[in-house]
């Protein structure tokens, strides 16, 4: 089946003299402009940025080329043309809404999972609608409820299916036998796959057999990624859309995504010109981030063991930064949040804020440092003891 674009994505033919712009380009043949307004090319850059500034709508394309070189493996190289940078993986879900989705349409969204998603759909005049990761000694998606969202009359206004691989707050890879299933599911319903693989790199617990769906080939797929979480640092804004699939849908996505790209303008030539540095920099980077949500993992699971009440557990998780703690659920959630503000001076996000289904859970960061990871820990141990009297 056909992948649906939004209506709101002009793509109507060039006018004459844009066509024989874009002809002259082709053939090589340098166009002066009379109305060349670009003061870079005029002599008045600034001496603090560079002085040739290049429009290209998918990012300037050195850094381009650096990153598909950098993302690139044995098995699979990357071209730079399917990549498109920008400044978050936010903006990035905000253009492929416009992309796919016009205003009253739908994404398939995962629950549960980090509210940003409905949020940035909401602010596009789209709606989500929830599909369960289900829980049950391991997290797993639910591929016939899928189905059959897809196939209600609801799943008629749906034009992408996103999957956060791994989930977060639950940890949770996409399994191979799930990847297959969605990919039918999306070829079938004529929908894209959006994978958010920001956590890839950070493998806790994973049963075997996980892979990126970057890359995906078999239908419409657009990953993304940025160094947010590869570098440890939210602060840098640098995000990027790798586009892959059949080659017509693909061909036609790049066509209408280099309008929204234009739109909002290429990424800026400052930012582009470290990103090699901070590739270099990345492995390492990554390497020691991951030892430390490990190592605490590891700690994690060494006091819940030698907590003589028994009160507090962890949900397996595969990856990421977060897990979720699982407390008897005759506490409150709140309640649990407050007593943590009241005696220990420390607050934290219960469940809920998640979309669980259930009451009786807290998500808790394995970023800390060991210490202060402890500390946490040990505080949720004292007043989940507290409020049962124990």
């Amino acid at each position: 089946m056909t992948v649906h674009f939004s209506s709101r994505v002009d793509i109507s033919a060039p006018n004459p003299i844009a066509a024989a712009e874009a002809q002259a380009k082709a053939d090589g043949i340098a166009l002066g402009k009379l109305n060349d307004s670009n003061p870079t090319r005029h002599g008045l850059a600034p001496a603090l940025v560079p002085s040739i500034y290049t429009a290209d709508p998918r990012g300037p394309h050195g850094a381009r080329k650096a990153l598909a070189s950098f993302l690139s493996t044995d098995a699979h190289t990357i071209d730079a043309s399917d990549l498109y940078l920008l400044s978050s993986t936010s903006e990035a879900y905000s253009w492929l809404i416009k992309l796919l989705c016009d205003p009253g349409d739908a994404v398939l969204a995962p629950k549960p999972g980090y509210p940003l998603i409905e949020s940035i759909a909401r602010l596009e005049g789209v709606e989500t609608v929830e599909y369960q990761l289900q829980f049950d000694g391991s997290w797993f998606i639910d591929t016939a409820a899928i189905a059959d969202l897809l196939n209600s009359a609801e799943g008629a206004r749906i034009r992408a299916l996103i999957v956060i691989n791994p989930n977060n707050p639950s940890g949770s890879y996409v399994k191979p036998s799930e990847r297959e299933a969605l990919v039918r599911l999306c070829q079938s319903h004529g929908i894209a796959l959006i994978a958010d693989e920001v956590f890839y790199d950070y493998s806790l617990e994973p049963f075997p057999g996980n892979a990126r769906l970057a890359g995906e080939q078999d239908v419409l797929t657009f990953a993304l990624d940025g160094f947010s979480k590869m570098l440890a640092a939210p602060h840098a804004k640098v995000g990027w859309i790798q586009v892959s699939g059949p080659a017509e849908d693909v061909a036609e996505a790049k066509r209408r995504l280099d309008v929204i790209a234009d739109d909002y303008l290429p990424m800026s030539d400052i930012i582009a010109a470290m990103i090699p540095d901070l590739l270099a920099a990345a492995p390492g980077q990554t390497a020691r981030t991951a030892a430390r949500v490990r190592g605490n993992l590891t700690r994690l699971h060494e006091l819940l063991a030698a907590d003589p009440n028994g009160l507090v557990s962890v949900l397996r998780a595969e990856g990421g930064w977060n897990v979720l703690l699982r407390v008897p659920s005759v506490i409150d959630e709140n309640d649990l949040i407050l007593g943590l503000i009241e005696h220990h001076r420390i607050s934290g996000q219960p469940g809920y804020f998640f979309d669980m289904t259930a009451n009786g859970y807290l998500a808790i960061s394995l970023l800390p440092e060991p210490e202060e990871f402890e500390h946490n820990v040990r505080a949720v141990l004292e007043e989940v003891a507290a409020q049962l009297g124990a």
